[in-house]
C-alpha cells in the first residue's frame, strides 16, 4: 500500500455567495443571475473577517455574479488574482431559471413526488425538465473541476467561490449526509466547506452553515 503525503493535499475552501435579491424573493437561480443584497455584501465582509487568519493561494470563482463579487470582496486583503470558471455554476435549472420556485413545484409537482419514489442511481441521472442538468451532469463537471484544481495546487490552500445547490450535492456525493437529511436551502450563504483532495478523493475537514431538515446544524 502506497503511503500518501497528506502535505501534497490540496486544501479546498468552497464557499457559498452571500445572499442575492432572486434569494430574498424566492426566485430559481441556477445560470441565471441576480445581485447581492446589502445582506450579502454584509455577510462576505463577515466571512472575509472569519477567514482572516488564513492564507490562500489562489482564488477561484463561478462565472456568475453573485460568486464573483463576494470573491472580490474575500480577495480584499489579499489581493490575488480571481479566476473564473463555468464549471464552478451553480446547477443549471433550465427553463425554471428566473422564474419563482413556488411555480417549478406547482408545476412539476407530479415530476418532484416522482423523482422522491426513485433510488439513488436512478435520481443521479434524472432530469426535472428536458434541459436542466442531471445531478450525475452537475457532479461529473464540478468534481472534476475540484481534481482539477486539486492537482495544479497540490500542496497549497485555494479559495473557491461558488454556490449552496452546488456545496450540497458535493456533501451528498462525498456521503456526508443523506440528501434527505439535507434539503435544498439547507446550505447558508456564506457558509463554506473546507475539503482536503490528493487529485482523486476528497476528506472533509469542516463543514460550517449547512442545518439539517429539523433546523439542527450538523
Amino acid at each position: 500500500m502506497i503511503n500518501k503525503d497528506v502535505n501534497n493535499y490540496c486544501t479546498l475552501v468552497l464557499v457559498r455567495h452571500g445572499e442575492t435579491e432572486w434569494n430574498v424573493r424566492d426566485i430559481q437561480q441556477g445560470w441565471m443571475d441576480s445581485p447581492l443584497t446589502e445582506d450579502g455584501i454584509l455577510q462576505a465582509h463577515e466571512l472575509r473577517g472569519t477567514l482572516g487568519d488564513q492564507n490562500f493561494d489562489a482564488i477561484f470563482s463561478s462565472d456568475l455574479l453573485r460568486a464573483h463579487r463576494t470573491a472580490e470582496i474575500l480577495n480584499i486583503d489579499r489581493q490575488l488574482a480571481i479566476q473564473t470558471s463555468k464549471a464552478l455554476r451553480e446547477r443549471s435549472a433550465g427553463a425554471y431559471e428566473g422564474r419563482p420556485k413556488s411555480e417549478y413545484n406547482t408545476d412539476l409537482r407530479l415530476l418532484i413526488e416522482k423523482r422522491g419514489e426513485l433510488s439513488e442511481e436512478e435520481w443521479r441521472k434524472f432530469k426535472i425538465t428536458d434541459d436542466a442538468e442531471s445531478e450525475e451532469e452537475f457532479v461529473q463537471r464540478f468534481i472534476l473541476s475540484l481534481r482539477e484544481l486539486s492537482v495544479a495546487y497540490a500542496g497549497k490552500r485555494v479559495l473557491v467561490v461558488t454556490h449552496g445547490g452546488s456545496i450540497r450535492t458535493v456533501l451528498i456525493h462525498l456521503g456526508y449526509a443523506p440528501r434527505k437529511k439535507i434539503p435544498k436551502g439547507s446550505f447558508g450563504n456564506c457558509g463554506y466547506v473546507t475539503l482536503q483532495c490528493d487529485g482523486i478523493d476528497f476528506f472533509i475537514q469542516e463543514v460550517v452553515g449547512l442545518k439539517t431538515v429539523d433546523g439542527v446544524k450538523i
